[in-house]
């Protein structure tokens, strides 16, 4: 009875030791494919800031250019805030948001050649504290 007693206590400490290491590999994977999900998202961001850079250049023959480029980065970073909760990584976002806002406001107004040096600026900065 008491080498039984034992095989159960073994294994169910088997059973328990294997769910610990499961959460952690779990919690472990979950902070890697976030961290994956903001680096590709940041790269899609960076394709964005490329699209409106070019967007700038020609907007005299397609103004609606410029308003998809900010559309796009835009949702991208929609996508970024709703994935980390990662302060530097929240900065940078609300630092881009803002950035988009303002070259927005700009164009709004009229500006067909808006400065996107902020914009571009922030994107590199979202860059920097998304990659691990």
């Amino acid at each position: 009875m008491a080498a039984s007693r034992r095989r159960r206590t073994a294994a169910v400490a088997a059973t328990l030791a294997a769910a610990a290491l499961t959460a952690g590999l779990t919690t472990g994977c979950d902070a890697v494919d976030k961290a994956l999900d903001c680096v590709q998202t940041a790269d899609a961001i960076a394709d964005s800031v490329t699209e409106l850079q070019q967007a700038v250049e020609n907007a005299s023959n397609d103004p609606t250019q410029l308003q998809e480029s900010l559309n796009s980065i835009e949702k991208n970073l929609d996508k970024i805030g709703d994935q980390t909760d990662n302060a530097d990584v929240d900065k940078a976002v609300d630092d881009l948001g803002k950035a988009v806002g303002n070259v927005r406001t700009a164009v709004e107004n009229g500006d067909e050649t808006p400065d996107i040096g902020p914009v571009t600026d922030a994107a590199g900065e979202l860059t920097k504290v998304c990659t691990p």
